[in-house]
């Protein structure tokens, strides 16, 4: 007897939303397993004090081998550790995308990605602000807003961009994305809206729906080429096995869903055999190909403040309380 039909690995992004959808059918049992938190501390739900959760216990709190182009430096990768992910600890921004990225994933041998395919969802996703559109839509799980309290600075920005010759787009998730715009958050009524809150918080009343926080995965288990379940470590440090009747699925990131593969040995033999894990599978791909989008931050001192950076100070926090 399985102890559950699936088990989700990471309440992240995508886990909440598997969780969601998976349990919508009252005759399987799901589990989810996070390795974080609840994730209700204030730096989680006030939107400028989202960069307070760098370094902390939720941060999973990555970084890279030294970098030869960066003079020899470890670049910091921010991961969220916690129910909701990374969307309970990035900067809210909402970007969906160029539609011609999804129809060149299709014209590179992954069918059903073209823009055609995937839009349908972002629609169903959304409860838009702008209200229904041709471009978005409403009555979705994840909140879509406008900033509520454009600053000054950021005005100032636009009218300097448009003066250089580039065009002001109302919407950079419509038709045009060439240009500077407003940034669009995944914010409800002032406070941040992650896929803990839109997929999650909707579905935890569920009785075929278990949610395990503080459960860190140490490896896939396998009977022969079929995995069956998962071992983790609860929140005491006791090791503890879950078994899996249909699919373990692994949601725990770009990061850690590579390294869990691994460690269970899935994965490049010839590196598992250096860091002296016994081989399951073969897997070449597994922990490689990994690409970001690296940023350079211009730091400038701004006479008579107005910054983002106003809004991490303690008034404006109490503000926040106070008037949200």
């Amino acid at each position: 007897m399985s102890d559950a039909d699936y088990l989700i690995v990471g309440a992240g992004s995508a886990g909440c939303v598997l969780a969601n959808r998976l349990s919508e059918d009252p005759a399987v049992k799901v589990v989810l397993l996070e390795a974080g938190g609840s994730n209700r501390h204030p730096s989680v739900v006030i939107p400028a004090a989202f960069s307070e959760q760098f370094h902390s216990k939720r941060d999973w709190d990555f970084a890279t081998d030294p970098e030869p182009g960066c003079d020899g430096r470890e670049i910091f990768i921010p991961r969220g550790k916690g129910l909701g992910g990374s969307s309970a600890m990035n900067a809210m921004l909402y970007v969906r995308g160029r539609p011609l990225d999804y129809d060149l994933w299709e014209a590179e041998g992954c069918p059903g990605w073209g823009w055609n395919d995937v839009q349908p969802y972002f629609l169903k996703s959304e409860d838009n602000s702008r209200g229904a559109s041709e471009h978005h839509a409403v009555g979705g799980p994840q909140r879509v807003e406008n900033p509520r309290s454009p600053r000054a600075l950021t005005r100032d920005f636009i009218a300097s961009a448009e003066a250089t010759g580039i065009p002001f787009i109302d919407d950079y998730n419509g038709p045009e994305q060439d240009g500077v715009a407003e940034v669009q958050v995944t914010q409800r009524g002032g406070r941040r809206w992650s896929t803990a809150d839109a997929y999650l918080k909707p579905a935890k009343g569920r009785e075929n729906l278990e949610v395990i926080t503080g459960a860190t995965v140490q490896r896939v288990e396998l009977e022969g080429k079929r995995a069956v379940g998962v071992s983790y470590l609860d929140s005491r440090g006791r090791e503890k096995l879950l078994t899996a009747s249909r699919d373990v699925i692994l949601a725990a990131g770009a990061i850690g869903s590579p390294q869990i593969l691994m460690v269970s040995g899935i994965g490049p033999a010839d590196h598992l055999a250096e860091v002296g894990v016994e081989l399951r599978h073969d897997l070449p791909g597994v922990g490689a190909n990994l690409h970001d989008h690296p940023s350079l931050v211009c730091t400038w001192d701004l006479p008579g403040g107005g910054s983002l950076a106003d809004a991490e100070k303690p008034k404006a926090m109490l503000e926040w309380l106070l008037r949200r």
